[in-house]
């Protein structure tokens, strides 16, 4: 999607029926700084929103994600690019997701390895001060798999829905 030829649209329609982005805003229940941001194509607005500003410009969604004024012959082929290409950007996120979860994964794998490799090399000179290297190792150990078992677990029920 192109959020800036969306955000350019947007403007367009709100200024063909003569309101400013604060009305905008008031009716949708954003600020007008929100409304600001759709028009220069910085953001886009989520679902709800677009249901309400196609109902308030008497325009379909399809009309607004495509950027423009749709008839009749291109109104299909603009819906089934317009589905396509969000279907894409929710798979290209969920991959960017999962990458970021792998990651987190090793990086806390790796400390936890780090600290257990450095809590056993201190010379211990007293009995007690074993059993607190001991203590240390045993819950950064616990620690570590309490943080990778929610990591997996977040992964397998994002995969769920």
């Amino acid at each position: 999607m192109d959020t800036k030829k969306i955000g350019m649209f947007l403007k367009e329609l709100r200024k063909q029926n003569n309101m400013t982005q604060e009305q905008i805003g008031e009716k949708l229940g954003v600020t007008n700084k929100t409304i600001s941001r759709w028009e220069t194509g910085n953001y886009m607005p989520p679902i709800e929103c677009l249901k309400q500003l196609s109902d308030i410009y008497k325009i379909s969604i399809n009309e607004i994600i495509s950027g423009k004024r749709l008839n009749e012959e291109n109104y299909k082929m603009e819906a089934e690019e317009n589905i396509t290409v969000a279907f894409e950007q929710m798979e290209s996120k969920k991959i960017k997701i999962d990458n970021f979860m792998i990651a987190l994964f090793c990086i806390v794998t790796a400390l936890a390895m780090t600290v257990i490799f450095l809590m056993s090399g201190i010379g211990y000179s007293s009995t007690t001060e074993k059993i607190k290297g001991i203590i240390v190792i045993i819950l950064v150990v616990v620690m570590e798999c309490i943080s990778n078992s929610a990591i997996i677990a977040a992964a397998l029920l994002r995969k769920d829905k």
